[in-house]
């Protein structure tokens, strides 16, 4: 805990730590936030702008360790992995074929929806309260199919979805597309419509983030370099920068891809590898698609601009790599041109890279820095920082000013077929840190699912109000 109106210095400036930024601003802080290069002109800049909690299944699927060992040979797959010898990469591959099971991917999937769900939430408020210009649309997300193969697979993953996260999709068969949504070709074998994903444009919402916050008196460092950290006994002193010591009572790492290279700066491994994606941004076609769209066959995702049309697509395992082969942006084009009357357009006004920040589980890390008392990270959000961010920013906030420590909900996840309680111990910390309405989720990684109340987990249990007052 650190008390409000202290000074937090926030490494790295994307949309987590803009999200940060807002959120302890607004619990009473003092914030600055430093970047490398200029504030979300990274990763946050030309993604496709989904927030969309029908990502809720992580990267370690069944099949994907599969496609990335084919890929070995292949520099032009979607998703591509480079051949290496670097032990650290090596480790967090054979880490990542380890989950690419179904009871991980389950498993990992249940905190990803917590996380998923409550930034759904905090953006609704967001974008309301403060006004934001940043094209946010309500138009859910399209899932669109070629074949019929493709439909029946995807129909699996819905089912899937439906039963494990109550994520469920409007199924739409071929014929009806077009009078969905005129863009698409004829002759599409169907889509599924996830209605409660949204979009916006990644880029204005961080812009127009960023100008209420300095507003406010937040404070934004840009081409400022952290190089090292100077700690004291149990907490970082001060923060060494290519523009200075910098000082503050409380720090936060969001530094994205670049975190598994500064956790040691924290005390701590951050098993992240950059998984680099595209983006190519053009003038709208004539027939503009009027859903944000994604093509999983080809593995690209399209979205309509009010002003310019973005294609975005690849996961590339390939290190720190800078380079925007034309090779890449004119596969970008070609893989929408299977499903769209116009899928690209002549002039286009921006070509992009960012590297994700991708974990071996595809889950972020969240929380205090250990051993540290004043020092926290946020980073490891994968293709979801978007997504995730104002959730993130509000653990962040909660976690720094301590504040009141009760359970609003949990989830217990058990290691067998159905679904198991806690133990008597585990019951009566729970009881110390909920109220009697607290809803507890049991699950098993086999499936099955139960709810009850912490009442009912432990009823005429001894909790704080039995305790004599000082």
């Amino acid at each position: 805990m650190i008390p409000h109106g202290k000074h937090i210095l926030i490494l790295g400036g994307g949309v987590i730590g803009v999200a940060c930024a807002h959120y302890l601003h607004q619990a009473g802080y003092q914030v600055t936030v430093i970047d490398q290069h200029t504030i979300a002109g990274a990763c946050s800049h030309g993604n496709c702008g989904y927030v969309c909690p029908s990502h809720v299944l992580p990267l370690t699927e069944p099949a994907a360790i599969g496609i990335a060992l084919r890929s070995l040979f292949n520099p032009n797959a979607p998703f591509y992995v480079k051949p290496t010898l670097d032990p650290e990469t090596l480790k967090w591959f054979w880490q990542f074929a380890k989950r690419c099971r179904h009871k991980s991917m389950i498993a990992s999937g249940r905190p990803l929806k917590a996380i998923l769900d409550a930034s759904m939430a905090a953006y609704h408020q967001l974008v309301k309260e403060e006004g934001l210009k940043c094209e946010w649309r309500d138009s859910g997300l399209l899932y669109v199919l070629r074949s019929q193969r493709a439909m029946a697979d995807f129909a699996a993953t819905d089912q899937l979805l439906t039963r494990e996260f109550n994520v469920s999709a409007r199924r739409i068969e071929g014929p009806e597309l077009c009078s969905l949504d005129p863009s698409l070709k004829p002759g599409l074998a169907g889509a599924f419509l996830y209605e409660t994903d949204t979009m916006l444009r990644p880029e204005r919402l961080c812009r127009e983030w960023r100008e209420r916050l300095m507003c406010r008196g937040v404070r934004f460092v840009e081409s400022c370099e952290v190089l090292s950290a100077e700690k004291e006994a149990d907490g970082i002193e001060c923060v060494i920068t290519s523009k200075g010591p910098m000082t503050a009572d409380g720090y936060v790492l969001a530094t994205g891809a670049r975190s598994g290279q500064l956790g040691h700066l924290f005390g701590c491994y951050l098993p992240i590898q950059p998984g680099k994606g595209y983006s190519v941004t053009m003038p709208r076609p004539a027939i503009c698609p009027s859903y944000p769209m994604l093509f999983p066959e080809h593995r690209v995702g399209v979205t309509p601009f009010q002003e310019g049309y973005r294609l975005g697509s690849m996961m590339e395992f390939v290190g720190f790599d800078e380079q925007i082969p034309s090779s890449r942006v004119e596969q970008l084009k070609r893989s929408a041109e299977p499903y769209l009357k116009q899928p690209h357009t002549d002039g286009q006004s921006e070509t992009w890279y960012g590297w994700r920040p991708m974990t071996w589980d595809s889950l972020p890390a969240i929380g205090p820095a250990s051993g540290l008392r004043n020092a926290y990270v946020a980073t490891g959000h994968n293709m979801l920082g978007l997504s995730m961010a104002p959730a993130t920013g509000k653990m962040i906030a909660a976690m720094i000013a301590g504040g009141e420590k009760y359970i609003e909900e949990i989830c217990i996840v058990a290691d067998s077929e159905k679904p198991i309680a806690p133990c008597g111990g585990c019951r009566q910390k729970l009881v110390e840190f909920s109220t009697p309405e607290t809803v507890v989720t049991l699950a098993g990684l086999e499936g099955g699912c139960a709810q009850c109340t912490i009442g009912e987990l432990l009823p005429d249990s001894f909790g704080p109000d039995h305790l004599l007052p000082s």
